[in-house]
This record gives structure tokens, C-alpha cells and sequence, in this order.
């Protein structure tokens, strides 16, 4: 049976250190895409002390898991600072931006608004 994977570049059934996908890089931001869907994707950053990604919106609700080191974070105007083992949420359509105090890794899981194909 050949079926297609839904969650790529990552083993399957086995434990897997998150922040071990991704190196750092000298003044480059790292990813990693593990899914993207229409409904959702997953992707794994590795940021290198400075970097950043500029103000910019989701079409769905955002959620970034620090795995690795200190980012800031503003959303919609409030600055947050998160470090390991913390997440924050970025709602949809809501200017968000990211800069990299220290290196870090973080997760994103970005989960989009179903299409209603009957409204088109």
C-alpha cells in the first residue's frame, strides 16, 4: 500500500529532539517544513542572534513553541519576550514579527480557517 505522508522530513515512531532538526546558521534563519497542508503547516526555525522576520500576518492562528534560546516577539504592538520552553499565540490576520535576542529555535504551527468552497 503506498500511501502519501502528511508530515514530512522527520522520523516516524521514534522520539524525536525538535530542536536537533535544525543548526544554526551565521546570520541566516534556518526551516525545516514537517507539513503544509491547506488547513495547517508545521515548520521548525533555527534563528542566528539578530535575525528576524519582519511585521506580517497569517491567514490563520499562529503558535510558536521556543525550543532553543530568547526571542522577541510583538504581537499586534505588545512586545513579549519567550525563551525555552515557552509558547506564545499570534492570532489570525494580527501583524506579527519576530527578532532574535539570542540564537533560538522555535516551533510554528500555523492553523488555517477551513475553505468554504460554496461561497466562491
Amino acid at each position: 500500500m503506498d500511501k502519501k505522508e502528511l508530515i514530512k522530513n522527520i522520523p516516524f515512531s521514534e522520539a524525536v529532539d525538535f530542536a536537533g532538526l535544525v543548526d544554526y546558521e551565521e546570520g541566516r534563519v534556518v526551516s525545516r517544513t514537517l507539513a503544509s497542508r491547506e488547513s495547517v503547516g508545521i515548520t521548525l526555525f533555527a534563528f542566528d542572534k539578530g535575525e528576524e522576520i519582519s511585521a506580517h500576518s497569517a491567514p490563520g492562528d499562529a503558535m510558536v513553541q521556543i525550543l532553543d534560546g530568547e526571542a522577541r516577539i510583538n504581537v499586534g504592538g505588545k512586545e513579549i519576550t519567550a525563551t525555552a520552553g515557552q509558547a506564545v499565540v499570534m492570532p489570525a490576520d494580527v501583524p506579527h514579527a519576530l527578532y532574535a535576542s539570542s540564537q533560538f529555535k522555535m516551533l510554528l504551527i500555523v492553523v488555517k480557517r477551513p475553505v468554504d468552497m460554496g461561497n466562491l
